[in-house]
């Protein structure tokens, strides 16, 4: 009797049937420029260069995590895709770029179309925010490599900035505005040490239902990441935004200095941040000291902008007309400290 790709664990036929199931989830994203279709060898997108004098190209890529190991849990697949283009797109809209095109990578052991199709449904749902079009991605299915039910997700973005507009920090100066946005929770990093507190220290299931939360912890751990493009694209383009952080693992600690030149730091109250309660009860279940907190979560700022005083009226002005909330944190200062939350 001789073998078959689908006697090792490779069901091709599993693979058509994601792709017939996806296809209305990734016509929802396509924007100006997409040129191909799904199901080809490459995507393909047209770069309009009449709209930008010196166009120039930034990409981003990043996964997940061990958030993933929540939606094994609670087998719910349809927002893990969301984060991971979050993870990508809130991380160009620092270099002040406009996200274009993405595209996915999922492995699994054992490939189940619907479970996929969900997936991508999320990866869709996170395009169509950013304002960027899916054209592409690749499932692999790989027998033996992932435990049963379990896969990994990656992705990557380009977009684009015109030259003259791309931020880097470097024009920051003492006295300038830190500003933050809301993060919707904990968003995709420190899951690891989420894990460790609610699963391990704590004995909890994914189902718990914790009132102060008014949800199931799975719930409220697996609540998406927030993409910042609706918000931050039009600050960008109304106002001198000198600095863009996205504030994901290691906290403000270790990502905010990387908007600071050399020589300045970032002095933040920390009375102005609304804390997302889920921050408390993880500080309070794991006994953790503030400190460490700060250093491996958002709590509660998922991005953070820099701006010369100057343009502080502007922006809280463009800000409340749009209905968003935001936090005054504090100021950037002469020093080697990076940041220093008071």
């Amino acid at each position: 009797m001789s073998l078959t790709y689908k006697d090792s664990g490779v069901d091709k036929e599993a693979g058509y049937k994601q792709v017939q199931l996806i296809k209305e989830f990734v016509k929802k994203t396509y924007i100006p420029g997409v040129m191909s279709d799904i199901g080809g060898f490459a995507g393909l997108f047209q770069l309009d260069t009449k709209a930008y004098e010196e166009p120039v190209l930034v990409s981003g890529t990043d996964g997940v995590g061990t958030k993933l190991k929540i939606a094994f849990m609670m087998d719910k697949h349809d927002t893990i895709g969301e984060d991971c283009v979050a993870m990508c797109a809130n991380d160009i809209l620092c270099q002040g770029a406009k996200p274009l095109f993405f595209l996915d990578y999922i492995a699994t052991g054992k490939l189940e179309p619907e479970k996929m199709a969900k997936i991508v449904e999320g990866v869709a749902s996170g395009c169509v925010k950013a304002g960027c079009a899916l054209i592409g991605g690749e499932t692999a299915e790989m027998p033996g490599f992932y435990s049963e039910g379990e896969y990994d997700i990656a992705g990557f973005v380009v977009g684009v900035v015109d030259k003259k507009k791309i931020i880097t920090g470097s024009d920051i100066k003492e006295g300038d505005v830190i500003l933050g946005l809301p993060s919707s929770g904990i968003h995709s990093n420190g899951y690891s040490l989420v894990r460790k507190i609610v699963f391990e220290k704590e004995k909890m299931d994914v189902n718990t239902f914790i009132p102060e939360l008014g949800t199931t912890i799975g719930e409220e751990l697996l609540k998406p990441t927030r993409i910042y493009a609706d918000v931050v694209l039009p600050l960008i383009e109304k106002f001198n935004i000198k600095g863009l952080g996205h504030i994901t693992g290691g906290g403000f600690y270790e990502n905010i200095p990387r908007v600071l030149p050399k020589g300045l730091s970032a002095y933040i109250e920390k009375a102005k941040i609304e804390r997302p309660t889920i921050f408390d009860l993880l500080m309070k279940w794991g006994n953790i000291e503030e400190k460490e907190m700060y250093g491996t979560f958002n709590m509660g700022v998922g991005m953070i902008l820099i701006f010369d005083e100057e343009e502080l009226a502007g922006i809280v002005g463009h800000l409340k007309e749009q209905g968003e909330k935001y936090f005054l944190l504090g100021r950037v200062k002469k020093g080697d400290e990076g940041v220093v939350l008071w």
